[in-house]
């Protein structure tokens, strides 16, 4: 299955050549993952001059003076390093009507929206119609790589719980809406010719369906329906994927009793589900209907993704960056599958393939391929960002070992652009790296597709604690915990109070009379409202996080935890309170200290017809 030995990585292990290939088609793909590998750097140096060629008389170039210079040299002395807040301007234009050629020579088609902004909106990310192909083309690899390490793929059916979002109009009447929205609403998906390598139980109009409670029910509802065809069972993020099960334990007797009567819940009234949704549900099957509800009446949850699906093979989850505190839950229900990584994407961009499918979450790793944008990396250094100024390593010169944050030059007009991911070097492909990710540059707190950074917290808890000041009271010092244990997961925020006259944190809230008025609720819904966008769809629209908790621990608990960090090492000079816990030591001893708990009341407020802001 695997053969010809490339280079170590930086565990020592081996990397493959991928193959034997179980088709042409297959072997096709594997041919092209070579070839581009093999002359990573030729294949970025076209990738620049094509990109670079083609935007030649765009604003954005000729301000900084290229002269319509392809080449690296020129375009590394000339064009700077950038972070979304640079480009705002220029996208703002865009988003309100400006149709010249600012960023991209080509027309930009529509945003694709990611969360970050400073001021808590989502980020508009430019892209134009032919980054659909180049998004297919990843797409179309990944299947030919899972052949070579999971056989007989084509002889069952993918249990994929996927799911669009809702969209918005800038100003100047382009759409704005995530990626994957883009992607399931494009003819790539809707129309994509048969492959028995993706064969999906969902219903394509139940992928589409905007309502996610009948989203959900419908596509559960049909992978129930074909438990024995189903070969892999995945989602997107592993936040995902458990949403479903908890889905599945809250709403099991619905959906046996449709399966018992052979017909469909009125709950669901989309006209186009209902319609998919019939073609596999046309007659009762009781049998089904009690072999599930045997399963799922038992209380032990443990296996049930094999108890119901007993074909699955894996689980298809991304299981890196912040979606690995899911892992243990992923295992105890599925009975310890393994979990696929297949590639490594983002709005800006799609990078790379885990060319080593079956292995440990901790060992996902992804190899760019070099010709879908043009990247460059910048060089961290003991836990800080190096000068911007320094040469930045171009794909292909970058060391194992070493840490970097991604930069991206794309066709659709992002230059030098810094995405904000801090990757890992592990080893190579032929001549194309691995990357580890590590983490977000800047994220404190992630259930799902939610980034919260740590100047966002402090101004949400300076927002909050303003409702403390009729009492006289303040938030002393704080801290917070994405808290996954229950689904969804929340975020809880550890609060130490003073009040004038008090000294502790139990007193202070009897000073706030708290039990009258419900002040603390207020304040976590207030620190709601404070949190971007994305968070805040996620809390109103798709049920993927659940309300804030702030938690308040008694006087003098963040100075245990400073004593606790001293007794382990920590200068008492240097030592810095972590706006963010993960470490169980800490989270137990904050934990013992609580003397009582909020949960912010309501939703927040959050509107999919908003427009960016002129």
């Amino acid at each position: 299955m695997v053969v010809e030995m490339v280079v170590l990585t930086e565990s020592g292990n081996a990397v493959a050549k991928l193959g034997p290939a179980t088709n042409e088609k297959d072997s096709e793909k594997l041919r092209l993952i070579e070839e581009v590998t093999e002359n990573t750097d030729a294949v970025q140096g076209k990738v620049l001059a094509e990109i670079l060629r083609r935007n030649a008389e765009t604003e954005y170039l000729r301000r900084y003076g290229l002269d319509g210079a392809t080449d690296r040299t020129a375009f590394k002395a000339k064009v700077p390093v950038v972070a979304y807040e640079d480009l705002q301007p220029d996208i703002q234009r865009i988003a309100n009507g400006d149709r010249s050629a600012i960023l991209s020579a080509h027309p930009i088609s529509e945003f694709l929206t990611s969360s970050g902004t400073s001021a808590g909106e989502r980020k508009l990310i430019p892209t134009i119609k032919e980054d659909l192909d180049r998004r297919q083309l990843l797409y179309s690899l990944q299947m030919p790589v899972l052949n070579c390490y999971v056989p007989g793929l084509d002889q069952g059916k993918g249990l994929y719980f996927l799911f669009v979002k809702s969209e918005m109009k800038t100003p100047g009447e382009l759409t704005a809406r995530p990626v994957l929205t883009s992607y399931y609403n494009s003819e790539h998906f809707k129309n994509r010719p048969y492959d028995p390598y993706n064969v999906y139980t969902s219903p394509t109009a139940a992928i589409l369906c905007t309502d996610a409670f009948q989203s959900m029910y419908a596509q559960m509802l049909c992978g129930l329906l074909q438990r024995v065809d189903v070969l892999r069972v995945g989602a997107v993020f592993a936040s995902g994927l458990l949403r479903a099960i908890r889905f599945l334990q809250l709403h099991w007797q619905d959906l046996c009793n449709d399966i018992a009567a052979g017909s469909l819940t009125t709950k669901v009234t989309d006209p186009s589900v209902r319609a998919a949704v019939a073609e596999l549900l046309s007659q009762p099957d009781r049998a089904l209907a009690g072999f599930l509800a045997a399963e799922c009446s038992k209380g032990d949850w443990a296996g049930i993704i094999t108890r119901i699906w007993p074909n699955t093979k894996y689980l298809d989850v991304i299981v890196t960056g912040a979606m690995a505190q899911y892992i243990s839950t992923l295992e105890y229900y599925s009975g310890g599958l393994p979990m696929v990584c297949t590639m490594y994407a983002s709005s800006e961009c799609y990078f790379g393939l885990n060319l080593r499918p079956i292995c440990k979450p901790s060992e996902v790793s992804y190899t760019i391929m070099p010709n879908m944008g043009y990247f460059e990396f910048l060089p961290q250094g003991d836990g800080h960002v190096q000068d911007q100024s320094q040469q930045l390593a171009d794909l292909a010169d970058v060391e194992v070992g070493k840490e970097y944050e991604l930069v991206i030059t794309t066709y659709a007009g992002l230059n030098r652009y810094r995405v904000g991911d801090i990757l890992r070097v592990t080893g190579f492909y032929n001549a194309a790296p691995q990357f580890r990710f590590v983490r977000r540059k800047n994220v404190l707190l992630s259930i799902e597709s939610d980034k919260t950074d740590e100047a966002e917290l402090q101004r949400a808890v300076e927002i909050a604690s303003a409702l403390l000041r009729p009492y006289d009271a303040t938030v002393v010092e704080y801290t917070s915990h994405a808290y996954t244990k229950s689904i969804p997961g929340h975020y809880v925020i550890y609060w130490e109070l003073l009040a004038m006259g008090t000294s502790n944190g139990e007193e202070a809230l009897e000073a706030l009379q708290v039990q009258r008025d419900g002040v603390m609720a207020r304040c976590c819904l207030a620190m709601e409202e404070a949190l971007n966008a994305v968070y805040r769809q996620s809390r109103v629209a798709d049920g993927s996080i659940g309300p804030l908790e702030i938690r308040v621990v008694r006087g003098g608990t963040f100075e245990e935890l400073m004593d606790y960090a001293i007794s382990r090492g920590a200068s008492i000079n240097q030592y810095k309170l972590p706006r963010c816990v993960t470490f169980p030591p800490i989270l137990e001893l904050l934990d013992s200290r609580v003397v009582s708990t909020h949960f912010s009341p309501a939703p927040p407020t959050w509107s999919p017809h908003r427009r960016p802001a002129n």
